[in-house]
């Protein structure tokens, strides 16, 4: 074959091209982990590379196997990772927690066991600060339960198990407990559960050694009557607790003591344009790591509402933008403040959206990306 230098040039060009394209990727590009909410084989936890400079998302491995992951959870050295598992989500057997050895920066995945997850429609999960103790939140029955977490990664049969009992004013969906959400204190000394069902946060004390939860007292605090708390978050300064409503779809701001561990509303505040008159339930909020602004999302009005976070920890909002899907489910923000992803699971669509760090308005960085069911986001800086 005869000496071609322009075919010389143009692979050489080409070379060049892919060395620059790669040279792009940050050093603190994360790993993100997104679950595919679907039954037997095709419930899967699908891992991506995020290109911060593009805000684009370039998927790396699929672990299948894993039905119904419909939330997850990364253990604080980020060595682990927790998923929902259910043959039937929502149905008489409890739904199990799977746990996974994070191999690396490859975003393959080894499995090591299960454990039950104590309740069924098994909604959220979270890591203690120390990665000792798993807790789950049982949306059907209603029940919260906190699994042993060993240093290989491995979960133990829960060592708490606590059964909400109550109801609330919606006759619909308030008959009976419906915890959504359980989270710790940032001092890690608390528990709280968020109740659909019973319109209230309920406070435990932790023992992470043991995976022992005990009522606090205060027991509780109470949300807006109907308001049906599902999501909640800290501000990163450890001074307020913020709960997104699902039913009547605004945000309530709690000022945290965190001498007794009680809540203290002081104030609610729509998601959703004053004109709307469909039909819409909030999902999920996330708070920027500098604690400027605070996202939730609006399923029906499929948007994004956005807010500035005042000193005093109140809300102001200030946009409500289009989630680019169907049923934005979940939300997740870099550790650097830059990029919001948006799971929209009917819409079966990742969205991708750059934050701007003055007025915290939101821009897509292009095409949201296809995924079957997309109902959870964990970020592996």
């Amino acid at each position: 074959m005869s000496f071609n230098p322009l075919r010389l040039l143009s692979s050489l060009v080409v070379a060049a091209m892919l060395t620059a394209s790669a040279s792009q990727l940050r050093a603190d590009d994360p790993l993100v982990f997104v679950s595919s909410f679907a039954p037997g084989t095709q419930g899967a936890i699908n891992a991506y590379q995020l290109d911060q400079t593009a805000g684009t998302l370039k998927l790396l491995k699929s672990t299948s196997g894993v039905e119904h992951p419909f939330f997850l959870a990364l253990s604080p050295d980020r060595k682990f990772l927790y998923s929902i598992h259910a043959r039937q989500f929502g149905g008489k057997e409890p739904e199990n927690v799977a746990a996974f050895e994070v191999m690396g920066r490859t975003g393959e995945l080894k499995p090591l066991n299960r454990a039950s997850a104590k309740g069924t429609a098994a909604c959220y999960l979270h890591v203690d600060a120390t990665g000792q103790t798993v807790l789950v939140a049982n949306y059907s029955s209603g029940s919260i339960a906190a699994l042993p977490a060993a240093k290989d990664g491995s979960l133990s049969e829960s060592a708490t198990f606590i059964q909400h009992v109550g109801s609330s004013v919606n006759q619909s969906r308030q008959k009976e407990p419906h915890a959504h959400a359980i989270i710790t204190s940032p001092d890690n000394r608390y528990v709280y559960a968020a109740d659909l069902g019973l319109d209230q946060v309920l406070c435990y004390r932790l023992d992470a050694k043991t995976s022992k939860l005990t009522p606090n007292d205060p027991p509780f605090a109470k949300s807006p009557a109907g308001a049906g708390p599902r999501h909640l978050t800290f501000h990163p300064d450890g001074k307020h607790l913020y709960v997104i409503n699902e039913l009547l779809n605004s945000v309530t701001v709690f000022a945290y003591d965190a001498s007794t561990g009680a809540l203290s509303e002081q104030q609610t505040i729509s998601t959703l344009p004053s004109d709307f008159k469909g039909t819409s339930h909030c999902a999920d909020l996330k708070i920027t790591p500098n604690g400027k602004f605070l996202y939730g999302t609006n399923r029906g009005h499929d948007s994004i509402a956005a807010y500035r976070i005042a000193d005093d920890g109140k809300l102001t909002l200030i946009a409500i933008e289009p989630s680019l899907g169907k049923g934005p489910q979940n939300l997740a923000i870099t550790p650097n403040g830059e990029l919001l992803l948006c799971a929209n699971m009917p819409g079966k669509n990742i969205a991708v959206f750059r934050i701007d760090g003055t007025s915290g308005k939101l821009t897509s960085t292009g095409t949201p990306l296809e995924q079957a069911s997309p109902s959870c986001i964990m970020l592996l800086p």
